[in-house]
């Protein structure tokens, strides 16, 4: 695929890695803005199956204030995000954007190259500082280094 236009950094909910990777996090119960811009990917972390959307994405089955159902699918749903954002605009969301899309920010942090201990609080500061809402979801970002 060809390198598109990637997130303007000061495009609300957009979270600039250490590599400089930009994803936008959102929330999905709050609507685009009118002219906002739409993702080319979008990854998207629910209980259940999403409404169909008009670019590529990738459900993985993730219910509310919990885990990935399936944490290889995860990991690996997480990895191919985190690996597409160097050259499309990737977004990932959840219903309140805050703790499942948090945690899975802060994964991508991860992978990055943000110690894993200190990946949580990086999203906190550069996205939404009550990201990763339960201690099992702190828990998760601290394992996803070592898979």
């Amino acid at each position: 695929m060809e390198t598109q236009e990637l997130w303007d950094e000061q495009t609300p909910g957009v979270l600039r890695l250490p590599s400089g990777r930009l994803v936008r996090g959102r929330g999905l119960r709050h609507a685009l803005p009118s002219g906002a811009p739409t993702p080319s990917y979008g990854l998207y972390l629910l209980g259940s199956r999403p409404p169909t959307v008009p670019w590529d994405s990738r459900w993985l089955r993730w219910p509310d204030f919990r885990l990935p159902a399936d944490r290889a699918d995860a990991r690996a749903a997480l990895t191919e995000a985190w690996e597409r954002a160097a050259r499309e605009r990737v977004e990932i969301a959840c219903g309140g954007g805050r703790g499942r899309t948090g945690t899975a920010l802060a994964c991508l942090a991860v992978l990055d190259g943000v110690p894993a201990e200190e990946a949580v609080a990086y999203v906190r500061a550069h996205y939404d500082r009550r990201a990763v809402e339960t201690w099992w979801q702190r828990r998760y970002v601290r394992g996803f280094a070592t898979g």
